[in-house]
């Protein structure tokens, strides 16, 4: 029997529920349109966008797999049961609906005029920024068929994997989404070639693979790959192009680092084999050059390593006054040296508590290859002299040693929430010559109310320093850098817009000044968890390696037909990515 689902009618009156409201809110992208001297995307109501026969062709031609989309507050609110709260906040959930993002503000249509936004149990539902259509590709014809469609009517195109993704780059308005959820292949070997060099042990993964199944896996074949902390990372997707960075960094490198090779279709609609021998230049780009901007990857092939057993160590510090906490924050920036002689890294959590002075630390550390005396040995100097500074108490600490793959599997993420982030990648000279001022800029971001949450990662140094003979678009700062900070602003849909927007801002309003006085003026940012308002996103993304990729991208990508904000290219288009500028 066939599988083929027949799309609704195109009548007027679907497409007046559909996108009318939103046609209205482009109003001003729709007028740019008849400029002489500008091109745009074809949307509804452009003399070349498909009709209902063109798009109920692309469906039978793919067995039924066009969708029609909507935000993640109307599936819940069409859906049978509507969702609960475990299913709202559930990652694994939401990956599997195409219209949502594990953050839902960017699903939402807050800078268009007017604003289609869409609340969870609110009374009325725009588009927002989400997608028209998505091709639930299965195959790679699927792909290719989607591809070459949007080609040829001139379509915004939008690729998502999960929805892991905090800049947003995964979803667009008026745009038709390529959804890989499906491409679950993965397989494992012990001689992979590429060329006539046996590069040893390897997997092989599909785009819509999530971590927590590449640790699983290769936990069952005595492997372990280099891959996120969050269970939803789909590691052969938008998390290798912007470098990923991972837990176990410091001893094998970043993500980007241990790849072999890529199976990715590009804007002609060819499936291309990318490696070190063929296609070297997108070898280059595909390895940190940014998500989204150079195709809809199949596959990626990577390094793995005989696994081992690890110690996970949980440490929870509390802080009666944000003196107390600047304290602390020096203290814990002195001993990260602690981890250079094992290449161990560290999760760094500190969340204020918006109803007293108090605050909390939080130290996730990842002990490779050390047993828990071991890990106890090196974390003692540091907690020594925590429990030494006045107004701070260890509120909790435990010791797990397991095999690296279980600690390193999460069953879920806990997501479902408006949030946006701003980071620098803090280089080793911080932290050796200047520790003190890591202090003082938390003190400071504290005293002044700017932030409630600040995410540390220690995931550079070691391997990820050693790697910088490594030609690829990894931007250089990783090679210099100890940490990977970010600032996190979030905010409830209650708010007023206005304060919304003064929210999603904050990190380049206020809080990048501060943050740069241990940051550095010109430092670089980890482009995959960084502020999507970046003024300066060639430098602070990609550093020198920006007009090399510019010429790669107009190589297979003449016609911008993928397009991303802050991605390569983008300075040429809109923010939504529909008309150039």
């Amino acid at each position: 029997m066939s599988t083929r689902r027949e799309l609704p009618s195109l009548s007027m009156g679907f497409l007046d529920a559909l996108v009318l409201p939103l046609l209205c809110a482009l109003s001003s992208v729709r007028a740019a349109e008849t400029s002489k001297t500008q091109m745009c995307r074809n949307v509804p109501g452009s003399a070349g966008y498909p009709n209902a026969a063109a798009w109920n062709a692309l469906n039978a031609s793919i067995s039924g797999r066009l969708v029609t989309m909507v935000p993640s507050a109307k599936f819940c609110a069409t859906r049978a049961g509507g969702c609960t709260d475990a299913e709202w906040t559930s990652a694994v959930f939401r990956s599997e609906i195409p219209g949502a993002m594990n953050q839902p503000n960017w699903e939402q249509g807050y800078d268009l005029t007017p604003p289609s936004l869409c609340y969870l149990n609110g009374t009325t539902c725009g588009q927002g920024d989400d997608p028209l259509y998505s091709v639930e590709a299965e195959t790679v014809a699927d792909i290719q068929t989607a591809v070459k469609f949007a080609a040829a009517h001139n379509l915004r195109v939008a690729v998502k994997a999960s929805g892991h993704d905090y800049l947003g780059r995964s979803t667009a308005p008026f745009s038709l989404l390529i959804h890989t959820s499906k491409l679950l292949n993965i397989s494992f070997t012990d001689t992979f070639f590429v060329g006539d060099q046996n590069m040893g042990f390897a997997a092989t993964v599909g785009s819509g693979v999530h971590s927590q199944v590449v640790y699983q896996q290769s936990k069952a074949n005595g492997r372990i790959a280099v891959g996120g902390s969050a269970a939803t990372v789909c590691a052969a997707g938008g998390y290798l192009q912007g470098a990923g960075h991972s837990a176990l960094a410091p001893t094998f490198g970043l993500a980007a680092d241990n790849v072999f090779e890529f199976h990715i279709v590009v804007a002609s609609g060819e499936l291309l084999k990318v490696n070190s021998v063929n296609n070297t230049d997108l070898f280059y780009a595909l390895r940190g050059g940014g998500a989204g901007s150079w195709g809809v990857i199949v596959s990626a092939t990577f390094r793995t390593f005989p696994t081992f057993n690890s110690t996970f160590a949980s440490i929870t510090l509390t802080a009666t006054n944000n003196t107390a906490m600047a304290s602390l924050a020096t203290l814990h920036a002195k001993h990260l040296v602690d981890f250079d002689a094992s290449r161990s890294s560290q999760y760094f959590y500190l969340i204020k508590d918006p109803s007293s002075a108090t605050s909390t630390m939080t130290l996730s550390n990842y002990m490779i290859n050390q047993t828990i005396t071991q890990s106890q040995e090196i974390l003692a100097p540091f907690i020594k002299a925590a429990q030494a500074l006045p107004g701070i108490t260890i509120t909790a600490s435990s010791y797990t040693y397991a095999l690296i793959n279980d600690i390193l599997f999460q069953q879920d993420d806990s997501v479902g929430f408006n949030l946006v982030m701003g980071s620098r990648l803090i280089p080793a000279a911080t932290y050796r010559d200047s520790p003190d001022v890591v202090g003082k800029v938390y003190q400071r971001l504290l005293d002044q109310g700017l932030t409630l949450g600040i995410l540390g990662h220690l995931v550079a140094g070691g391997q990820v320093a050693a790697n910088s003979n490594i030609s690829s678009a990894v931007n250089p700062a990783w090679r210099t850098a100890k940490t990977h900070v970010i600032l996190i602003n979030e905010w409830l849909d209650s708010l007023p817009l206005p304060q919304i927007d003064t929210i999603r801002r904050q990190f380049q309003d206020s809080q990048l000044p501060i943050f740069e006085q241990m940051a550095g003026p010109n430092a670089g940012a980890y482009s995959n968890e960084a502020d999507i308002m970046e003024p300066n996103f060639q430098t602070t993304f990609f550093g020198p390696n920006y007009a090399k990729l510019s010429a790669i991208k107009r190589k297979y990508d003449p016609d911008d037909l993928f397009i991303v904000r802050t991605g390569v290219g983008s300075e040429r288009w809109d923010e939504w990515g529909l008309c150039m500028v």
